[in-house]
């Protein structure tokens, strides 16, 4: 056995025993300074903050405006005051939701496929059809009859990017409907390779009581007979590669006091993207979801209050609403194989950021 080096620890059990009886007897002062008390160096520390503190107050807050990390400014509160009576016109929206985005560049990402949107007239699912067009695919859309002025502006914005685009009027708690508006899009425009389920009913109920039977149905119908109905309705369509995206919703992940039927529903969403990804993923399809938070669509300020809509966003970290051309290019992600092959059964959320503790 070699010798124990100068600083070395004893080896010698017994030699290591005595050497820590003699260690705890003699004060720790050789090869290292006196230990301190931190509490004055805690003071100075102290000191420099407050100084800073006092520093800022006398310059006053400033107020910070809404976070704009985008190509272009989206717009921020305060909102319109504005109203709308259900199920919410786009065109009758006073600050009109940005859909184009005009710096995406299509590269085929979706070349030659066809995809059917649920509540593609507007808001989110409009945007959806634009830039589904603009990669190349051909798109139906499903709306309710009354939202037609709004389907025919997006016709015109699908057709303007050289695709297809088939309207087709009706309720998605129909199931009937639903098999026909699949088979006409497969008739019409050949085949089906998306599905983005993405029509919803909200209406706040700021208490339990005042949440009707009725409210409750109609919510549950929209948002979970009708994704189940066009999920039923399009699976002997598609095939390996296929891909199917709901929209969920950030009440879904944090729920919410007054929208108890449609955060359920919500919730409901994402368990059925993940149950139903576990069910196809043995056929080759793909199923995810996206969870937003505020977004600036036709359905909030058919919801909220003129003065609440006027603060619409503001509570989230980048204190504004998403414009739905900040979310459509994750939907073409989600539906792209070439994008999203690895990915099946995530509930991406796209909140706005986080608070911290």
């Amino acid at each position: 056995m070699s010798p124990a080096k100068r600083g070395d620890p004893p080896r010698d059990p017994a030699e290591r025993k005595r050497g820590a009886s003699a260690t705890a007897s003699a004060p720790r002062t050789r090869g290292r300074a006196a230990r301190k008390d931190p509490s004055e160096q805690y003071r100075g520390i102290q000191r420099e903050v407050d100084r800073a503190d006092k520093q800022q107050e006398k310059k006053g807050e400033k107020k910070q405006g809404a976070a704009q990390t985008g190509v272009r400014k989206e717009p921020e509160p305060p909102l319109p005051k504005q109203h709308l009576e259900k199920p919410g016109i786009e065109a009758d929206l006073q600050l009109r939701p940005n859909y184009m985005a005009p710096e995406y560049k299509g590269s085929g990402k979706l070349q030659d496929m066809v995809a059917i949107i649920t509540g593609g007239d507007s808001g989110i699912g409009r945007a959806v059809a634009v830039l589904y067009a603009r990669e190349g695919a051909d798109v139906a859309l499903v709306y309710l009859p009354s939202e037609d002025v709004d389907a025919q502006e997006t016709r015109e914005a699908v057709e303007r990017e050289g695709r297809r685009c088939l309207l087709i009027p009706g309720d998605v708690s129909d199931y009937d409907f639903c098999e026909e508006a699949v088979e006409r899009t497969v008739r019409e425009l050949g085949k089906l390779d998306i599905l983005v389920n993405n029509a919803a009913f909200q209406e706040h109920a700021q208490d339990i009581d005042q949440l009707t039977l009725e409210h409750f149905d109609r919510t549950i119908k929209t948002n979970l007979y009708g994704y189940f109905h066009m999920a039923k309705a399009a699976v002997p369509y598609l095939e390996q590669g296929s891909a199917i995206i709901n929209t969920g919703s950030v009440t879904g992940l944090q729920g919410s006091p007054d929208l108890l039927d449609y955060a359920m529903t919500k919730g409901g969403i994402h368990a059925f993207t993940r149950s139903l990804s576990t069910n196809l993923i043995e056929k080759g399809i793909r199923v995810n979801a996206i969870a937003p938070g505020p977004v600036w669509t036709p359905l909030n300020p058919a919801d909220q209050s003129p003065k609440d809509i006027v603060k619409f966003g503001s509570d989230v970290p980048m204190k504004r609403p998403a414009q739905p051309e900040e979310l459509s290019p994750l939907y073409v992600f989600l539906a792209s194989p070439v994008c999203s092959s690895y990915m099946t059964g995530e509930i991406v959320p796209m909140v706005g950021g986080y608070k911290g503790g």
